[in-house]
């Protein structure tokens, strides 16, 4: 069974209780747990993990390829600045699919800049927890289509 890898990024340990008027009330956890019946239904073993230091997160899109067929990414406030972390993306062989809850285009203007977004095959952005559901439905898809 192939697996997948959600990783996601700074403050989103503090999901339900960060801005909830903008992220609203669900934990990084209750997402994790919908995503990994998800996953479970379409046939895949699902590993989600959390850093707020951006080295780490470099180094697990590095080493992904080894185990699994393809990434879930929210870089959260890397998304923004962080050249390393496209350049990690960029580097694998392996598609990954960039989601946001909120819309960061309706946010404040340095948020309109995605620099990692150039090197994932996709971005879902705006829809909350939703969010990760929908980019994970977009990674299984494109798998299936080779």
């Amino acid at each position: 069974m192939q697996s997948l890898l959600v990783l996601s990024g700074p403050s989103l340990n503090l999901l339900g209780t960060r801005e909830p008027e903008i992220y609203g009330h669900t934990t990084l956890s209750d997402i994790h747990a919908r995503l990994q019946s998800q996953a479970r239904a379409a046939g895949y073993d699902l590993e989600a993990r959390q850093s707020n230091h951006e080295g780490e997160l470099v180094d697990w899109i590095g080493e992904a390829p080894a185990r699994f067929a393809g990434i879930v990414f929210n870089p959260a406030a890397f998304s923004h600045t962080s050249v390393a972390l496209r350049e990690a993306v960029a580097a694998v062989p392996i598609p990954t699919v960039e989601v946001h809850l909120s819309n960061v285009f309706a946010r404040e203007e340095f948020r309109h800049r995605l620099v990692v977004a150039a090197a994932a095959r996709g971005v879902v952005s705006g829809f909350g927890a939703d969010s990760y559901s929908l980019g994970l439905d977009a990674l299984i898809k494109i798998l299936r289509q080779g």
